[in-house]
Parts: C-alpha cells; sequence; structure tokens
C-alpha cells in the first residue's frame, strides 16, 4: 500500500503520516526523499534541499555553470544546466524505487507523489487542511515566532506549494477530485484523521 499526504503548512499532515506509517509499520519518507535523491545522484543534501518543492528553474543564484559539494570526500564539480527539473527528476525516480521496494507499505509526505506514483497499484491520495487560527498557533509552537510571521510563512509555504504542484502536474494542488480522501484536522483532529486514513487503507485491502 502507497499513502500519499499533501498538506497545508499548519495543518498537521506531517505528523499524521508520521503517525499513520508508525500504527501500520509503513516506511515514511518526508525530507529524509531528499537525502535518499542526493544519495542517488551524489549531489550533496543541500541541493535539494533549497530546490525542495520550489518551482525556480535555477537555485539560489542560478544553476548554470555553478560548483556543487558532492557527497563523500567533499569534492566540488560544474554541473551544466542543473535546474530544479533535474531535482525533480531525481526525486521522482527515487520515489518510483522507494515505492517498488519496500515490502510492506510506505508513507509519502509533498514532493507530488501523488502525481508521480499515479499509475502504481494500492495508491490512497490524502489532502490535509485545517482552519486558519488552528494552523497559525501550530506554525507559532514548531517555529517559535509570532502570530504575524506565522501568518506570513503559511500564505508564502502554501503560494510555493501550489505553484511547485500545479508546475510538475498541471492540476490544482488541494482540490478535492485530486485526491481520494480529504480531511479537515481542525474538523477531526489529528487523531481522527489518523483512524479515518487507517479506516480507508482497511478498505482499500479489502477490495
Amino acid at each position: 500500500m502507497i499513502i500519499t499526504i499533501g498538506r497545508e503548512l499548519g495543518s498537521g499532515g506531517r505528523e499524521i503520516g508520521r503517525r499513520v506509517a508508525e500504527r501500520l509499520g509503513y516506511g515514511f519518507y518526508d525530507k529524509e526523499l531528499l537525502l535518499e535523491a542526493a544519495k542517488k545522484s551524489g549531489l550533496a543534501p543541500e541541493c535539494f534541499e533549497k530546490a525542495d518543492e520550489r518551482t525556480e528553474r535555477s537555485i539560489g543564484t542560478g544553476l548554470f555553470g555553478m560548483r556543487f559539494p558532492f557527497l563523500g570526500d567533499g569534492a566540488s564539480s560544474i554541473v551544466p544546466g542543473f535546474t530544479n527539473d533535474t531535482i525533480f527528476q531525481i526525486q521522482s525516480d527515487t520515489l518510483r524505487t522507494i515505492a517498488e521496494s519496500e515490502q510492506k507499505g510506505v508513507v509519502f509526505v509533498g514532493r507530488c507523489a501523488d502525481y508521480v506514483l499515479r499509475d502504481m497499484a494500492g495508491l490512497l491520495n490524502v489532502f490535509v487542511s485545517a482552519d486558519e487560527a488552528d494552523r497559525v498557533k501550530r506554525v507559532v509552537s514548531y517555529f517559535s515566532c509570532n502570530e504575524s510571521v506565522a501568518l506570513d510563512k503559511i500564505h508564502k509555504v502554501d503560494r510555493q506549494r501550489a505553484s511547485y504542484y500545479e508546475y510538475y502536474t498541471s492540476k490544482d494542488w488541494g482540490e478535492a477530485r485530486g485526491y481520494h480522501l480529504c480531511l479537515n484536522s481542525s474538523r477531526f483532529g489529528v487523531d481522527g484523521c489518523i483512524d479515518m486514513i487507517l479506516r480507508a487503507v482497511d478498505e482499500c485491502i479489502a477490495r
């Protein structure tokens, strides 16, 4: 079984995905996927972190001809024309490799996993949202910032995620018909969302 989690910032989507994976004994990948992609490509993880769920065609001051530190001996190498599209392709290949290799099941958070893995069997695509007030509280707690900063961060990250998703999938981020299950963690709580995902998994496996 493959579960993908799309999420608004501050909705608790990552926690929900992690705890679902723990309950099921599945693999769990969020930021971890960046490290796996870095290992596969030989590029340092920082390259992937800079491009993480962003659509800019180049990273930082530009990737064309930029030097990147490689894993291992810490050496650098020229990577001509290296763009976010290249990063996306490496991450997509890594997603598919992990999904095919996990024996029991796996949970992916973000990174257009629902789209990248759309042709694989046993797929359950979930989107988690929450009311703005609850999102602000969670972001304030997580980043130790004030409410104004939290709200700005929410708007910025949501725009980045929507742009990234729509750029690579030509679909609308967060639109209900693009997912199998859409949940509001303010209405159902984190535990309630987890329970509903687990019930959905049982239904999928039973079919």
